[in-house]
C-alpha cells in the first residue's frame, strides 16, 4: 500500500481543536479502507471507544495527551498515513496559543505605555507649576532680604559727613 499524503488545506476548519481535525484524517483515511472501527481498533489492540473518541476528536473520554499522541500515532502508521504531518497538527494547537498569548500580552504593554504617556503630560506640568512656585518663593525671600539690607545700610556720602 502507498502512503496518503494529506493537504493541510483541505477538510480541515481553522476553529477546529488539533484532535479533531486528526481524528477527521484518520476517520477518512478509515473509511476509504473500508474499515469499521471494531477492525481497526482490534489490529492495533486499544479499544473501539477510544478510537471512536479520537476521530471525533472528544478529548474528555481519552487518557492523557502522551498517550493520545503515541496511539494516534499508531493508528497513522497502521492506516498508512503521513504521520509527520499528522503529529505536527498537534503542535499546531500549541502554536496558536502562544501566538494568543503574545497577542494578549502586546496588548496589555501598549495600554499600560499609552496610560503612562497619558500621565506623563500632567506630572510635566505639575513639575513646572511646582518649579515656578517654588522659584517665585525663592527669588522674593531674595528679593526681601536684600532690599531689607539695603534700607539698613547707610550711603558712604552719609558715613563721610557724619565722620568730619
Amino acid at each position: 500500500m502507498k502512503e496518503i499524503k494529506f493537504n493541510p488545506d483541505v477538510n480541515t476548519k481553522t476553529e477546529q481543536s488539533s484532535l479533531k481535525r486528526i481524528g477527521n484524517l484518520i476517520k477518512e483515511a478509515r473509511l476509504s479502507r473500508e474499515q469499521s472501527i471494531e477492525e481497526l481498533s482490534s489490529d492495533l489492540k486499544i479499544g473501539s471507544h477510544q478510537l471512536k473518541a479520537i476521530e471525533e476528536g472528544n478529548e474528555e473520554e481519552l487518557p492523557e495527551k502522551v498517550f493520545i499522541k503515541a496511539m494516534v500515532r499508531r493508528i497513522a502508521q497502521k492506516l498508512k498515513l503521513d504521520t509527520e504531518f499528522i503529529m505536527n497538527e498537534f503542535k499546531t494547537e500549541r502554536q496558536e496559543i502562544k501566538i494568543e498569548e503574545i497577542v494578549e500580552e502586546v496588548a496589555k504593554k501598549t495600554n499600560e505605555t499609552r496610560q503612562s504617556k497619558d500621565l506623563s503630560p500632567v506630572g510635566f506640568w505639575i513639575f513646572i507649576l511646582i518649579s515656578g512656585l517654588l522659584g517665585l518663593i525663592a527669588s522674593s525671600l531674595i528679593f526681601n532680604l536684600f532690599s531689607d539690607s539695603s534700607q539698613n545700610q547707610t550711603p558712604k556720602q552719609e558715613l563721610i559727613k557724619k565722620t568730619k
